[in-house]
């Protein structure tokens, strides 16, 4: 992304990975529709775990007119797991859980440049490498603890929070 407004910046490229941890990089051009990648995202039966799930649905909404279905978000899953901490970051999530450090130096960097950076490559694939590790981990965690009913029903209202995004309702319950 161009940034983290969905309506002003654009979606320059989207992360896969499988249970192999085979990753694929899908550069989006501006205006580009991306059929293939919504067969994916609509289909109920592959699970799509994201990290901070919320924007990257509005975006894939916005932008690809995605309507994503059976979706994790592993950021919503570490703040109702790890109770105990206030730090859900990628970065922090995958040190605890897996211990791996990944370097987050490239996040902010020009994703809409014709060729991307060896360095942005090496920094897209770690984004989405250990999500599904680190999903199975907080699975456990959300068991234990009786807590993984409430983050199923969580995300799926995510994309329904995203699009209340798009309309500016960023704090729609609030009083």
């Amino acid at each position: 992304m161009m940034g983290l407004n969905p309506v002003r910046d654009r979606l320059c490229l989207v992360q896969l990975c499988d249970k192999d941890e085979k990753v694929a990089l899908v550069k989006i051009d501006a205006g580009a529709k991306s059929p293939n990648l919504k067969k994916l995202f609509e289909n109920s039966n592959v699970r799509k775990i994201f990290h901070f799930g919320r924007t990257d649905l509005a975006f894939l909404y916005h932008w690809l007119d995605i309507d994503l279905v059976n979706v994790f978000c592993t950021k919503s899953a570490s703040k109702l797991a790890r109770t105990y901490t206030d730090k859900h970051g990628l970065k922090e999530l995958l040190k605890e859980l897996l211990n791996i450090d990944i370097d987050k130096s490239n996040q902010t960097t020009d994703w809409g440049a014709p060729e991307l950076t060896k360095d942005q490559i090496k920094y897209a694939a770690s984004d989405v490498l250990y999500l599904i590790p680190a999903y199975h981990k907080l699975l456990e965690v959300l068991k234990r603890e009786k807590r993984l009913e409430l983050v199923e029903e969580a995300n799926k209202f995510l994309l329904t929070q995203a699009k209340l995004d798009l309309l500016g309702y960023v704090d729609f319950f609030a009083h």
